[in-house]
């Protein structure tokens, strides 16, 4: 074999070779080069810009396409829903924010801001909101009906007093309400001359027997005169005389037992019930004719801001606040839990067009550059596509060889 037969024979696999490497080589960066259109004059060139970059906008719409009808489908949101939003981690989650927040009203940035809008929210709770709720409330028969009916069984039914505290409001009955000085002036009052004459008319017009005799002869008139006369003109010895008159009498004593053995137990039960339902029609009538200014009033007399501020104090330090709110928080994730279990395809359904994955899919594939795309699918399929190329030189080199073999037979 000579030389001109070798290079003959050995030339067309390698040829092959090199044309199908390259060849696969350039179509390959084809699609993706040039990145923009190429012009002679106003003619564009063929071919420009590559496959990917002149069909990128379609590109994005099919891979939208294809990742929300293969990938993510309302049934694989859902199931990816149900993953993230199990109960532990919710729970974990839940808590995370509750002690976030505890933290953040207990920081001393906040704490004057905060003091403000709970001092704000309870203002506005005790002295607008919850006055009008009362009136409207007001207005039905059956308004605080159990509560009251209650609070007279329970308290005012059985409420009776001690011996100290009947002994106490004797005292005060007879030294503050009823002392003599107040009882000689109410005496004075009542005996005018026209209720002495009216006493004394009816004592001689209904009396018999030996009272008759002493009213008709002596009468009454004199004397309740002259009674008058003398706690007018001797008001010392007069009140002396009512005191000893009080104690003689063992008024105090008698008082005190008498106080001691009031209880609204021995009324008749139909005056029992009376006073109660007249209880509950009193305040139901005071709480519609003066309850919102009765509570506006009571909200202005209070510091807000205080109460705020003890309230914050009383959460900062509060050992049953922190301890509560892993138990809150597990309870919130459970209720999220049957919650989601009921209503998470409809939320899932209505998600989906809010969040707009496919438009969103688009717009990233278009604004991403030819050359940061190439480099995208390059990164992840470099080796398959150098596999291409290299496939290319070897198929050529086959074909080269094929040649050579049927210029062998020829000859």
């Amino acid at each position: 074999m000579n030389l001109s037969n070798f290079w003959l024979y050995i030339t067309p696999p390698i040829l092959g070779a090199i044309i199908g490497y390259f060849t696969n080589d350039i179509a390959i960066k084809m699609l993706f080069r040039p990145y923009r259109a190429k012009y002679i004059g106003k003619k564009k060139l063929p071919f420009t810009p590559g496959l990917i970059p002149a069909n990128q906008e379609r590109l994005a719409k099919r891979i939208s396409d294809t990742i929300m009808g293969s990938l993510l489908t309302p049934q694989e949101l859902q199931n990816l829903a149900r993953r993230l939003l199990q109960t532990d981690r919710v729970q974990g989650v839940i808590d995370w924010l509750l002690r976030l927040a505890l933290d953040q009203v207990q920081s001393a940035d906040k704490e004057d801001k905060t003091v403000k809008v709970i001092a704000g929210i309870l203002r506005d709770l005790l002295g607008q909101s919850l006055p009008r709720l009362l009136k409207v409330l007001a207005r039905r028969e059956d308004f605080l009906e159990p509560q009251l009916n209650q609070i007279f069984d329970q308290i005012l039914l059985e409420f009776q007093l001690s011996e100290q505290q009947a002994n106490q409001l004797a005292d005060w009955l007879l030294l503050v309400v009823l002392p003599p000085e107040v009882l000689r002036v109410a005496i004075v009052d009542f005996l005018t001359d026209r209720n002495i004459q009216l006493i004394d008319d009816k004592f001689r017009g209904e009396t018999s027997g030996t009272y008759w005799v002493v009213a008709n002869l002596f009468g009454l008139r004199n004397t309740l005169t002259r009674l008058r006369t003398y706690c007018l003109d001797e008001k010392e010895e007069a009140n002396q005389r009512l005191s000893e008159l009080i104690q003689s009498f063992g008024v105090k004593p008698r008082l005190q037992e008498w106080l001691q053995n009031l209880s609204l137990q021995n009324l008749p039960v139909s005056t029992v019930r009376q006073l109660r339902k007249t209880m509950r029609e009193s305040i139901r009538s005071y709480v519609q004719e003066r309850g919102v200014e009765l509570m506006q009033g009571f909200s202005d007399s209070i510091n807000w801001d205080g109460v705020a501020h003890i309230l914050i104090n009383r959460l900062r330090n509060s050992p049953v606040v922190n301890s509560s709110l892993t138990v809150v928080s597990k309870e919130l994730a459970l209720l999220l839990e049957r919650y989601l279990e009921r209503d998470l395809e409809n939320i899932v359904e209505q998600i989906i067009p809010i969040l707009n994955i496919d438009q969103v899919i688009i717009q990233r594939v278009q604004a991403t550059s030819p050359r940061d795309l190439e480099l995208a699918i390059q990164g992840i399929v470099r080796s398959e596509l150098q596999a291409i190329v290299n496939l290319g030189g070897i198929l050529g080199f086959i074909v080269g060889l094929f040649q050579t073999v049927f210029f062998i037979i020829q000859q």
